[in-house]
């Protein structure tokens, strides 16, 4: 008889597996592994991310690993820009093409006139060069494509070309506007050519898992990975959540008690744990999804209680003064507000360390 797994069950779970039952001792490189990648559209999240979930993590920790190229910063999962290992990149940059070339759709019109294999292959010459940020890119390819509309041409040699990001002495990492390279540039060798999702879908469910087909497709943007878990079936194991959906997971998986104690957290913009699944109810309720995203799709930094998403934070720096301000989906109790201060306190010196005076606000209306 198949297993139910109550949504409390699927919170627990998914938490162990993401490092939030407990801070863990683990190098930067095995963390981002394990977590499936951090989604990263802007450079400080991943820090506030990794601090979150790793014991003693420290801002030169990620750096080193950016630099000495065990991590990568570059497009992935949804076309969107992802922390991953190198190796991860390499093995699943081939399987996430069809994601990428499904957002060059999104160019409609703009792309008249634009033949790829040219665009490309001039995009690569400019590449192998040096690294060059995207201004620079288009600004080259506008001169050797005078008719063909600039963002389009950018925009295509992002989804169709493997390239990273290149690190810089910034203090999240980053330079505002930075530089790309090719991979086989920075990494040493091309990405893999298997374009089988298998691998993909493996690291997914041991990042997120148990998890149904949907789920996984909403998470990576990839179609059709029902076949794929059929495919990969007699590897995993099979449960039930309680609408009787299939959900699929690695057979050593740790799946906690329900009851399992969760700790107070914070996690920062576009963090992938409230992303990651079509049916986000494991981690936050359906009534408080539309708050934490933008009117510019903008994914809002959210607050754990009791291993839910219960509401939104913001941090700001004033002088020397950091505050950082709850905004509660619903009244918290005094317990939750007492651990959430004190967590947040530790965030606050992690992230703005040159205050000397720290405030927590919760608004007490939701």
């Amino acid at each position: 008889m198949i297993k139910t797994l109550p949504s409390r069950a699927l919170n627990r779970a998914t938490l162990a597996r993401q490092m939030l039952l407990a801070r863990e001792v683990a190098t930067v490189p095995g963390a981002v592994e394990r977590l499936g990648g951090l989604q990263a559209q802007e450079p400080r999240p991943p820090f506030l991310g990794l601090w979150s979930r790793l014991s003693e993590f420290r801002v030169e920790d990620l750096l080193a690993a950016l630099h000495d190229r065990s991590v990568v910063r570059a497009t992935a999962m949804r076309g969107t820009l992802h922390l991953m290992t190198a190796a991860d990149y390499a093995a699943f940059r081939v399987p996430m093409q069809p994601v990428l070339d499904g957002g060059l759709r999104a160019l409609g019109d703009r792309a008249q006139g634009l033949e790829r294999e040219p665009v490309l292959a001039t995009a690569r010459d400019l590449l192998l060069e040096r690294p060059r940020t995207f201004n620079e890119v288009r600004d080259l390819l506008q001169k050797a494509f005078p008719d063909v509309n600039d963002r389009a041409l950018g925009f295509t040699v992002r989804m169709a070309l493997p390239l990273v990001m290149v690190p810089t002495q910034d203090r999240w990492g980053f330079a505002r506007s930075a530089e790309f390279t090719l991979c086989e540039s920075w990494l040493g060798a091309p990405p893999a050519d298997d374009p089988l999702p298998d691998a993909l879908v493996l690291r997914y469910l041991a990042a997120f898992g148990p998890a149904t087909a949907a789920d996984a497709q909403a998470w990576s943007g990839l179609p059709a990975l029902g076949e794929v878990l059929d495919r990969l079936r007699p590897r995993l194991r099979v449960f039930r959540d309680e609408q009787g959906r299939e959900l699929f997971d690695l057979p050593d998986a740790p799946r906690p008690d329900a009851g399992a104690p969760a700790p107070a957290r914070f996690l920062p913009e576009f963090d992938s744990l409230v992303l990651a699944h079509a049916d986000r109810t494991r981690i936050i309720a359906d009534a408080h999804r539309p708050a934490l995203t933008t009117k510019n799709l903008r994914v809002r930094a959210t607050f754990l209680w009791d291993g839910f998403a219960a509401g939104l934070w913001e941090l700001e720096r004033k002088r020397r003064t950091a505050t950082l301000r709850l905004r509660p989906f619903a009244e918290l109790p005094d317990a939750a507000v007492a651990e959430l201060s004190a967590e947040g306190e530790d965030l606050m010196r992690f992230a703005e360390p040159a205050a000397t005076e720290f405030a927590v606000e919760v608004a007490r209306e939701p």
